[in-house]
């Protein structure tokens, strides 16, 4: 294949190697991600950094423990950096829908290290607050991008276990930073500002190593096939399926499917700008105006249920339930460790029992843990302070939260990331990823700008809004979000082809949709190519033609060819 440079790993690996080889680096742009989300929590409590230098707090002259003078402005520079990567991702979308997922990675990257140097030398909070904008644009781009060219590049069987892991290194990104802090918090004791610019500058280094590196993987080859680059999209799809053996004819078969896919997708679909996806203007029956709400309310809803306070403002967290100011920074790291080691649950179970039933019972177990913690918190603060029983209840109320957070990272924390980047059109498919972000970007932005407040407002109470919020999204799930697990990203255009919201109504639909294209999507899951009965080689030309979306439509044409059946008989 002349037309991608021989330094490609895609010539040296294939299969399963080229497989992890991407995740890998797909993994070191979410360990980027989950680093910075994770650092601002020990940045918080530098003293150097909210008196000194940003001027939002100071010690408590008896305990130590981070006094806030101004809560709106401690929240504002952390939610700050949403509000850059709600316009990242929609940059990111766009720029990848058009110049290839590799080089959004790239300029992802590079405005990160931008942004994470100019937060390295903040030396007021005016600086700070645009230092994070502008690293907030980066992560923003990477977030739109990277779970799409993982999801497009993995087999549709073992998909969620791939993003699974990546998240797991997610979340190292966030032990990483509790523990560099933790240690860095020693350092001259703890004065300095040392203790604060060194953990945010060592995110630079896992950026510049993916900038440099990701120019010699391989674009993916769904979307090389959109952009016609179909010999580029048919070899890089071979090497990573295998061409041998059992394997043979699985590239071929997914290759037809893409192309078939993409074929209808324009047919279908008149405009494909954000404004159209967003109010479902032009999209016919790929409805892509009802995938975007349902993404965006997921990750808003991932939010609300709990971790966006848990993960920044875990210290206050801690310190609400009664821990000593000396223990709270290595009980959030603690638990970070476990939320790290609780992701592997869902590298096992995605899988197996799907996208909906990990939300279910993640919801029912994370509402349980949170309205526990509420209670067990306020139980202890009716007792004196150091007394055995405010010390049991408080030891109850951390329990909770670890139990919350392992929850959450054996459930909602993968699957409201994989999710949009399995059921938008390919034509759109890096868009309809970067509406998800958006999402994501309000619930966070939004959350952690309220946090600082709430919890100087409604103390534990708070707890019991995260419960409620667990609560709200079971019914949402089973009623609205119809299963994408083990179906191929080109079939779940047939899952929204129906025009009801309801999930019952998709599925309905679907399965009759199946009977009607039996060509369109099944070859990739019979595993073999769509063979010619004369020649016994590939079909390569276009089965879309004669393909719809709508039922009533497929039914008349269906009807029609019946009766000109009739009347060919007739006449002959």
């Amino acid at each position: 294949m002349d037309l991608i440079p021989r330094s490609n790993v895609v010539h040296k690996l294939e299969k399963r190697s080229l497989l992890i080889a991407i995740n890998c680096i797909a993994a070191l742009s979410i360990f980027f991600f989950g680093y910075d989300q994770g650092m601002m929590g020990g940045v918080n409590g530098a003293q150097n950094y909210y008196e000194k230098h940003m001027h939002f707090g100071h010690p408590d002259p008896v305990t130590g423990a981070p006094v806030i003078d101004n809560t709106l402005l401690q929240g504002g520079i952390v939610s700050i950096y949403y509000v850059g990567t709600l316009v990242g991702c929609l940059v990111g979308g766009w720029f990848g829908d058009k110049y290839g997922r590799i080089k959004t990675i790239a300029l992802g990257a590079g405005w990160a290290v931008l942004g994470a140097t100019l937060q390295t030398s903040a030396m007021n909070h005016t600086w700070m607050i645009f230092a994070r904008l502008i690293n907030g644009w980066g992560t923003g781009i990477l977030n739109a991008i990277v779970p799409v060219w993982a999801t497009e590049t993995a087999e549709h069987k073992s998909r969620g276990q791939f993003v699974a892991i990546e998240f797991t290194l997610n979340i190292f990104g966030v032990v990483v930073a509790y523990w560099l802090e933790y240690a860095c918090g020693y350092y001259k004791g703890g004065n300095g500002s040392f203790v604060w610019r060194f953990p945010i500058a060592f995110q630079i280094i896992p950026l510049l190593f993916l900038f440099a590196i990701v120019w010699i993987f391989p674009e993916s080859p769904r979307w090389l096939v959109k952009v016609g680059r179909e010999e580029e999209g048919r070899y890089v799809l071979g090497r990573l399926r295998g061409e041998t053996g059992e394997d043979m004819g699985k590239a071929e078969a997914e290759f037809q499917d893409i192309r078939n896919i993409a074929e209808l997708e324009r047919k279908t679909a008149s405009s494909t700008s954000y404004w159209s996806m967003f109010t479902g203007i032009g999209s016919g029956k790929l409805h892509t105006g009802r995938r975007v709400q349902l993404v965006i309310w997921l990750q808003i809803m991932q939010e609300w249920i709990g971790i966006a306070g848990v993960t920044i403002y875990a210290p206050t967290i801690f310190r609400t339930a009664g821990i000593s100011n000396s223990d709270v920074q290595w009980i959030s790291g603690l638990n970070t460790i476990t939320y790290m080691f609780s992701t592997l649950i869902c590298v096992f179970t995605l899988d197996r029992i799907g996208r909906r039933w990990t939300l279910y019972w993640g919801s029912v177990v994370q509402g349980i843990a949170m309205a526990l913690a509420g209670g067990l918190t306020t139980a202890g603060q009716s007792h004196p302070l150091g007394s055995s029983a405010a010390k049991a209840y408080s030891s109850g109320a951390v329990a909770m939260i670890f139990l919350f957070t392992a929850t959450f990272g054996a459930t909602w924390l993968t699957v409201p990331w994989l999710y949009p980047a399995e059921i938008f059109p390919l034509e759109v498919r890096a868009k309809g990823n970067a509406w998800g972000v958006v999402g994501w970007s309000v619930g966070n932005g939004w959350l952690t700008l309220l946090c600082p407040v709430m919890f100087k407002a409604l103390k534990e109470n708070t707890y019991y809004v995260f419960a409620a919020a667990n609560v709200i999204t079971i019914p949402m799930v089973w009623a609205l979000y119809p299963e994408s697990n083990q179906r191929t990203l080109e079939e779940m255009n047939l899952v929204f082809a129906a025009d009801s919201i309801w999930n019952w109504d998709a599925e309905r639909n679907f399965k009759i949709l199946k009977e009607q294209n039996p060509e369109l999507v099944q070859a990739a899951q019979r595993g073999h190519s769509v063979l010619d009965p004369e020649t016994g080689l590939p079909v390569r030309g276009s089965t879309a033609r004669n393909m719809s979306l709508d039922v009533n439509a497929m039914q008349s044409r269906h009807h029609d060819d019946i009766i000109d059946e009739k009347q060919t008989f007739k006449h002959g």
